[in-house]
């Protein structure tokens, strides 16, 4: 049977231009919190979203727990929804987690990819010895035992810790209805994949040009690991947003936007 993977990953595209932007969203998100920045980026290029299986309004139905036990199941949906739209020579944008997945993706079909921009990236979110990751095993842990036991307690502690700012804040609460909207399961089956994944030793491997957009003061991933990636991906450049929290297109879109544009003239 052939699988519509249009429909399976809930694939939305907008825009004027013919230059294709693929934007893949983060843990416990979907494609819905792009919506800010992409109007800023709508009139000048071709904007398509999607959300990852198990995430928004994809096919829940495909969710296949072994498959998306790691981020090589989440870069093949990537991959499905490049070849499915006949896409070529993309600039790829990932927020958080999402940035690895894309990272991923360029490593095994790199002719797919021109550029990769990523907002908050991290290769490994533990510290280990002199890397600085921003959470101890003991602390996801905790994180992962309280996703078990009161999801919506979780999401509402998650959601002002990770845009840095305050409960009632109207961000914050946009972010916490995503993160209660999620299948709770799901959600921490891909927090476990997320935060305990290492993907450090494959940055040498990425040989496509890559934008690194690191928050001033983020919530989740330190300045250590921006500095890191910058490092150790070849062609990379990094650029520090001065800004708070760990949602730069959701809390400074403006600023994002030019950023991204500045980068891609």
């Amino acid at each position: 049977m052939m699988i519509n993977i249009a429909e399976r990953n809930n694939v939305t595209v907008i825009g004027k231009g013919e230059q294709v932007l693929l934007f893949g969203h983060g843990f416990g998100c979907d494609q819905t919190l792009w919506h800010s920045l992409t109007t800023y980026l709508e009139d000048a290029y071709k904007i398509i979203l999607f959300d990852y299986v198990g995430a928004g309004k994809s096919d829940i139905l495909a969710y296949d727990s072994i498959k998306y036990n790691s981020l090589d199941g989440y870069a093949q949906d990537v991959i499905d929804v490049i070849e499915a739209l006949q896409l070529e020579n993309i600039i790829f944008i990932g927020h958080s987690i999402s940035s690895m997945i894309g990272m991923l993706a360029a490593i095994k079909k790199p002719k797919y990819f021109s550029k990769l921009i990523m907002i908050g990236p991290s290769p490994c979110y533990l510290n280990d010895g002199n890397y600085t990751g921003g959470f101890s095993r003991s602390e996801i842990e905790e994180l992962l035992e309280t996703m078990e036991m009161n999801f919506e307690g979780w999401a509402s502690y998650m959601a002002p810790m990770a845009m840095d700012q305050s409960r009632d804040s109207y961000l914050t609460q946009t972010l916490e209805r995503t993160f209660v909207s999620a299948n709770p399961s799901i959600a921490r089956q891909f927090a476990e994949v997320t935060f305990f994944s290492d993907y450090r030793h494959q940055l040498c491997e990425l040989q496509i040009p890559t934008l690194l957009l690191q928050c001033a003061n983020d919530s989740i991933v330190p300045i250590e690991v921006g500095n890191y990636l910058n490092e150790h991906i070849p062609e990379s450049e990094l650029v520090i947003l001065n800004t708070r929290g760990h949602y730069p297109h959701l809390s400074a879109p403006d600023l994002t936007a030019e950023i991204i544009l500045q980068y891609l003239k």
